[in-house]
């Protein structure tokens, strides 16, 4: 059967824009499945199987981008580049990774400043993507709990130490001092002043999360579509070790012989979302071209549309209602 999983953003990355009428009436007959847990992560941990309590996504996206994730006597922690933001308020990561378009250039002009900081602490970084620099750490070596950047994009980052308990552990201690410094030799460093007279964003911290060892062979996976599209390295890294995951196309391709997924999260222009894949989609199933559509956003809520639910007149429509 033909089916496809639309995974959403959270309601509140849409601010003040509108739902169409006609999308929200559709999406109201809809089943409402069991909600889900809130947050990214826990939206790609229903589709991903891993060891319980881990979260190994450095040495999961290590293995796509440099084929070594498994050497022996090595752990891998994300340590991507970061624009931190200073306001009335406080301090806000606004972008990481692939939104800061950093090229091979960046990358040679600023690591080898770096690489003393964490050399001097037995770990080695690199960057075999300029969008994703790994340490690797010993085999064995604890590791604080981190947030991953996705979660923590456009907050202040005082909130995130006050939604947990700050860990006071030494090694969290030393994990902060080592970001403090990074930060520091990235605020000195020439290049950066480059970027901004360019009117591109300063790499000015690192953004550490994502650490462990790769599984072993066998105990990570899980319940993806047989296709899964996705622009986020991320969820890319979870499905390749099922599936093949693929880039997402600009607009909805259609329905395919077998169940696919399709990771529009990124998106913030609720008029694209409806315009290019939400009206298609639900078109394909209203027309019997689609026997089922699945949208999951990371405010955990879950609906699944088929094509005899548009005879629910009854069913009010919640759907623009954040979750």
């Amino acid at each position: 059967m033909t089916r496809a999983t639309f995974l959403l953003p959270a309601p509140a990355r849409f601010g003040a824009q509108r739902w169409a009428a006609d999308v929200v009436r559709t999406l109201g007959r809809a089943d409402r499945l069991t909600p889900g847990e809130a947050g990214r992560r826990a939206q790609l941990l229903r589709y991903a199987r891993l060891p319980p309590g881990r979260w190994p996504l450095a040495a999961l996206s290590r293995r796509l981008d440099a084929g070594d994730a498994d050497t022996p006597g090595a752990a891998w922690l994300r340590a991507d580049p970061a624009w931190l933001r200073p306001d009335i308020n406080g301090v806000r990561l606004m972008a990481h990774g692939e939104g800061l378009g950093l090229t091979r250039e960046d990358v040679d002009a600023l690591l080898p400043a770096l690489r003393p900081v964490f050399g001097d602490a037995g770990c080695l970084l690199d960057a075999p993507h300029p969008a994703r620099w790994y340490l690797q750490v010993p085999d064995g070596a604890r590791l604080p709990a981190f947030h991953d950047p996705a979660d923590a994009l456009g907050a202040d980052l005082a909130d995130l130490e006050d939604a947990d308990t700050v860990d006071s552990s030494a090694e969290a201690r030393r994990w902060r001092a080592l970001a403090n410094e990074a930060q520091i030799t990235l605020h000195q460093h020439p290049w950066n002043a480059r970027r901004l007279a360019a009117g591109r964003p300063a790499v000015n911290a690192l953004w550490f999360w994502g650490g462990g060892t790769l599984p072993a062979r066998g105990t990570f996976g899980g319940e993806w579509p047989a296709h899964v599209y996705s622009d986020d390295p991320t969820c890319s890294a979870l499905a390749a070790a099922s599936v093949r995951a693929e880039a997402l196309p600009t607009a909805w391709p259609g329905g395919s012989a077998e169940p696919a997924l399709y990771d529009l999260t990124a998106m913030r222009d609720l008029r694209e979302l409806q315009q290019a894949w939400l009206a298609p989609a639900l078109a394909a199933v209203a027309g019997g071209v689609l026997d089922a559509l699945t949208i999951d956003d990371e405010s955990g809520r879950r609906l699944h549309l088929r094509r005899w639910h548009r005879l629910r007149l009854w069913r009010g429509a919640a759907w623009d209602t954040p979750a």
